[in-house]
């Protein structure tokens, strides 16, 4: 029986060494989402356009809602702060919600014993990076457009999502492994995502929970770079190093033992598909 590495070192191996493999499925995964419609992948534009849109509308215009950084606050800066944390959560929701079907639906490549199955994960991240690219693109130009300048900060954006990034991974691991044996996971992960939705600082400001609810949403992985994103790209802080640090290395944890759990069980997948 094949033997599969399950340590740190295969984890990134194996991301180097099939590099241009992950990068030609990912552009294919790309166009074919969009293969056939007349506008082809300028939906991938069109879709951000109308979802800020409708945020500021519906948030600003008929809930009026405020998020309390300033007595002159406007509708649309209400609508990029609102923005900014959906480009967080849309990125960690496209890549969880696909992770249990990662290997349902591509059964063919788990008969190829030289497949490297591991790499599913990361092609379905490099989709959703690109369209968080759009949507974080789409943002840049509405805050430029409105404000009539733009923060430097928004350069350390791609630092933000580097932990983010490892966190997803790992639990992507777990989840397209256990949704080969478990085919309730995928029904169950749909259900987490909305409740992470409206339990994360995307609609409202930690602030305004009471303070005993405080520290419950702090314990939600996507609070702190969500908060983070927003001293970035709105308000031009700097992000808190020292946190982005330890969760750069939580991070890391959790993508080892992903990696290692997908590893060790991948080779039950052909018996059970």
């Amino acid at each position: 029986m094949t033997a599969f590495p399950a340590n740190p070192q295969a984890m990134f191996k194996n991301l180097w060494s099939y590099r241009s493999l992950i990068w030609q499925m990912s552009k294919r995964e790309v166009a074919g989402r969009y293969r056939g419609s007349m506008m082809g992948l300028l939906w991938s534009f069109f879709n951000p356009v109308m979802m800020l849109a409708i945020y500021t509308f519906v948030f600003s215009v008929v809930f009026k809602a405020k998020w309390g950084v300033s007595a002159s606050e406007s509708k649309m800066e209400f609508a990029t702060i609102l923005f900014a944390g959906m480009i967080v959560y849309n990125l960690f929701a496209e890549c969880i919600s696909r992770a249990p079907n990662l290997i349902l639906g591509n059964v063919n490549y788990v008969k190829k014993v030289v497949f490297p199955l591991d790499i599913l994960p990361w092609v379905s991240l490099c989709a959703a990076l690109f369209h968080q690219a759009i949507s974080l693109a789409v943002l840049i130009l509405f805050y430029a457009a409105i404000n009539q300048s733009l923060n430097w900060t928004v350069l350390l954006f791609p630092f933000l999502m580097l932990p983010l990034i490892f966190m997803i991974m790992g639990v992507s691991w777990v989840l397209a492994s256990v949704g080969v044996f478990l085919r309730d996971v995928a029904q169950t992960t749909g259900l987490l995502l909305t409740i992470m939705m409206f339990v994360s600082p995307i609609f409202y400001p930690i602030a305004a929970l009471p303070q005993k609810y405080q520290a419950i949403m702090l314990l939600n992985p996507l609070t702190f770079i969500i908060e983070q994103v927003r001293d970035v790209l709105i308000w031009g802080k700097l992000p808190d190093f020292s946190g982005l640090l330890a969760y750069f290395v939580a991070s890391l944890g959790i993508a080892f033992m992903g990696f290692a759990w997908f590893q060790k069980t991948r080779k039950g997948f052909a018996d059970v598909l």
